[in-house]
């Protein structure tokens, strides 16, 4: 490798790591002020908000890179603009479209690390903090609707009132129906533990069965349960979709489906998961037309704080799409896609136009 793509890279990683750990910290410091207003709920202390901050430190990561190597790229571009350095590259052959190939080797790093941590690390940790402060507050898991969460299995209907953090159901009800949508049969448990793949050991079980004529009344301490209902769809519960690993996503929108329910709205949170890793390069794409430019120690600031308007009004468009596409029932890959190809496609004319003049 040439010296000058050793220490390109190295400039800017180190710019881009720095801007990461200064945004992390000051969102912690955000995190830690909400957190301190629920110590003293239930058993919630201190060391317990701490440990919440900590645990949704991956999902800040994940969140912030994009902006992180947008405006660390704009920094370590205008550093070496200012000294002269890029100007010398330039000289020496280096051309806008060399230097965003450089650029983008960088950006790929950054974009496998984003995937990684996105898919492997902040799944568990959003669980583990979202069950931490639940546990401890003595909290059960709320739902949208007062009933509780509803899910379809063919051709049952099931109820939960309370999901608790450890994923044992309370206060279950199970209405089947037969093909001509006629109420085959009423089953209420107090409690249900996931013991086996797809079944569910229930407690405290009255089972209601309805014939032509009359209903049958059965009482069991225990029944085992069999039903899609498992772990994995559960798990919607504890992590937001957007925090969700690929292979949940997956799953909860298969399973949605094979029940003829909605899905647009996993579907864009699972394409926005494929590509939003891919949302580094795009940054350094925008990053090379406003960092390459010879300027002042006072333009510094400026490029700054236009990034951070940059990497802004990109988090809003993602956002924006999102909610645009599930509205209006959008291409779930059509929703999560546009916003990067619009920043691209913006970077490219801007570099273009550089070049030109």
């Amino acid at each position: 490798m040439k010296i000058y793509r050793r220490y390109l890279a190295r400039e800017v990683s180190g710019a881009i790591l720095l801007v990461l750990l200064a945004f992390l910290a000051l969102f912690s410091f955000f995190d830690m002020l909400i957190e301190i207003k629920s110590v003293g709920q239930g058993g919630y202390q201190l060391h317990h908000a701490f440990g919440f901050v900590l645990l949704h430190v991956p999902g800040r990561v994940y969140e912030l890179m994009p902006i992180a190597v947008l405006i660390g790229t704009l920094y370590a571009l205008s550093t070496l603009a200012r000294h002269s350095e890029l100007t010398v590259l330039r000289v020496s052959g280096l051309s806008s479209w060399v230097l965003l190939r450089e650029l983008f080797q960088v950006a790929g790093a950054f974009a496998v690390a984003t995937f990684l941590i996105g898919e492997y690390v902040v799944p568990p940790a959003e669980r583990a903090a979202t069950q931490l402060r639940l546990k401890e507050r003595g909290r059960m898991v709320g739902q949208d609707l007062r009933s509780g969460l509803w899910v379809k299995d063919e051709r049952s209907f099931i109820n939960v009132s309370v999901v608790l953090p450890d994923t044992r159901l309370r206060g279950i009800r199970i209405f089947e129906f037969g093909q001509d949508a006629k109420l085959l049969s009423f089953t209420e448990a107090g409690e249900g533990e996931y013991v086996v793949p797809d079944s569910w050991r229930l407690t405290n079980v009255v089972r209601t069965i309805l014939h032509a004529e009359h209903a049958e009344v059965q009482k069991m301490p225990e029944m085992l349960w069999h039903s899609a209902l498992n772990i994995d769809i559960l798990a919607v519960l504890m992590v937001p979709p957007d925090r969700m690993s690929l292979r949940h996503l997956s799953a909860y929108t298969k399973h949605l489906a094979d029940n003829h329910q909605t899905t647009n709205r996993y579907g864009i949170a699972f394409w926005k998961k494929v590509v939003y890793p891919l949302a580094a390069l795009v940054m350094v794409a925008l990053a090379v037309p406003f960092g390459g430019a010879h300027s002042r120690v006072e333009g510094v600031g400026l490029k700054i704080f236009s990034g951070v308007m940059i990497g802004v009004l990109f988090h809003m468009l993602n956002g924006l799409f999102s909610n645009l596409g599930a509205i209006n029932n959008w291409s779930p890959v059509l929703s999560a896609v546009t916003p990067s190809v619009l920043f691209l496609l913006t970077a490219l004319a801007m570099i273009w136009w550089v070049e030109r003049r």
